[in-house]
């Protein structure tokens, strides 16, 4: 929805989160690159710093806005996530204060918002499933009945929940560049059978056990996105992010019941970019939101996070 004049009330609350971190600048490790979101050192040659920063992307794009707090609330959430996933699969984490590799100046910089992780081998896909039909896989059953060239069933609504959840993978893109997604077979091509079939075997299982989670807390798990990589040992093994409103549609399950979908996610902010004419490109990038939909990301987030982990933002 478009802005809202109230009188500078939103400056106030916008004020209220404190600055945010749109890069940062760790003096004491090697910066390897930056992502959309997080921006990742090395700890040696076994080991990386993630750092998640305040930035925002939509249609893989990243916004000028950061969201204050933003990389705090997505840190808490993976690593909650992490913890109570680590009997269905194992992770990136080393279980290492971050705090620890940094320098004393630098504490305030990764505190709250960064993971010391292992280094990985990482897939070249992203691992898409899907509980209901939305976003890009919603487009594609309206117009040809499939999702990533799966048939199901005609008559559906997105807010119909899919009869068994359906595991449809992507490319994953570089930053600036659109994710794609693809068939499974086009999986095997770049994967080979065996490992494609345990990328889905796993990722559906993570949904399952997370949806479930998710439903004691009157949240609906609607489709997430999870990245894998390989360890030394070849095992698969979950990285960078898990279940945040960054890469997963969280809708409150009392609404759904309603036949409404209320989103605690990234899904409105892509409506309101949208209903300005902006749905990707390179002049999405220069985009400054407005104060109303910078709080309502927090505010929808912060949400998530507290319904999910039952601890307060």
């Amino acid at each position: 929805m478009p802005p809202r004049d109230n009188g500078g009330m939103s400056t106030t609350r916008l004020a209220a989160l404190g600055p945010a971190v749109q890069n940062t600048a760790l003096h004491s490790l090697p910066l390897i690159a930056r992502g959309k979101v997080r921006d990742l050192y090395a700890v040696g040659s076994d080991r990386m710093l993630m750092v998640a920063s305040d930035r925002l992307s939509a249609f893989d794009v990243v916004m000028k806005a950061p969201v204050p707090g933003k990389g705090r609330l997505l840190t808490g959430m993976a690593t909650f996530w992490f913890e109570r996933l680590k009997d269905v699969v194992p992770n990136h984490l080393t279980g290492e204060a971050p705090e620890s590799v940094v320098a004393p100046d630098e504490v305030a910089q990764v505190q709250g918002r960064s993971m010391l992780v292992k280094r990985l081998t990482p897939l070249p896909c992203e691992a898409v499933v899907r509980g209901y039909v939305a976003g890009s896989g919603w487009k594609e059953y309206a117009k040809s009945g499939t999702v990533c060239g799966i048939p199901l069933p005609p008559g559906l609504s997105p807010t119909t929940p899919l009869a068994a959840p359906i595991f449809t993978p992507a490319t994953k893109a570089a930053v600036g560049d659109h994710d794609e997604n693809i068939a499974f077979a086009q999986l095997e091509g770049l994967l080979g059978a065996a490992r494609a079939a345990e990328v889905r075997d796993t990722a559906i299982r993570i949904f399952n056990a997370a949806s479930a989670h998710a439903a004691t807390r009157g949240i609906v798990l609607a489709d997430t996105k999870f990245e894998f990589g390989l360890d030394a040992n070849g095992t698969l093994t979950l990285m960078d992010e898990v279940l945040t409103p960054d890469s997963s549609r969280f809708w409150l399950a009392d609404e759904l019941a309603q036949g409404r979908i209320v989103a605690l996610d990234k899904q409105p902010l892509r409506d309101w970019l949208a209903s300005t004419g902006v749905t990707g490109g390179a002049e999405q990038a220069a985009l400054d939101l407005p104060e109303d939909v910078i709080l309502g990301i927090h505010e929808r987030y912060a949400r998530a996070f507290e319904q999910l982990t039952g601890r307060k933002a």
